[in-house]
């Protein structure tokens, strides 16, 4: 699997300095499938790791994974939605 650190020097001088958030600007875009899956799994990994993760982006799969969701049509805000999940405590 290719190593998503290559995708940009923002995002790997971003990850020595450990921020609590993280801003991703279409993260997938223009990213070979295989790719796009690996940026999907670091970005999921860093929010379970207890990390603010805002992405804007126009791909809906990555968009589903996702605790919320804000849509944006017209520079309003036409959905908000809030996606429950279990935390397991061990």
């Amino acid at each position: 699997m290719a190593s998503p650190f290559f995708v940009s020097k923002a995002q790997r001088n971003s990850r020595p300095n450990d921020p609590p958030l993280l801003l991703a600007d279409e993260p997938t875009g223009n990213l070979d499938t295989e790719t796009s899956l690996a940026i999907e799994e670091l970005l999921a990994s860093l929010s379970n790791a207890g990390k603010t993760i805002v992405v804007v982006t126009h791909d809906t799969a990555l968009a589903s994974r996702a605790q919320r969701t804000l849509r944006l049509v017209d520079g309003e805000i036409s959905v908000d939605t809030v996606q429950l999940r279990t935390v397991r405590t061990q």
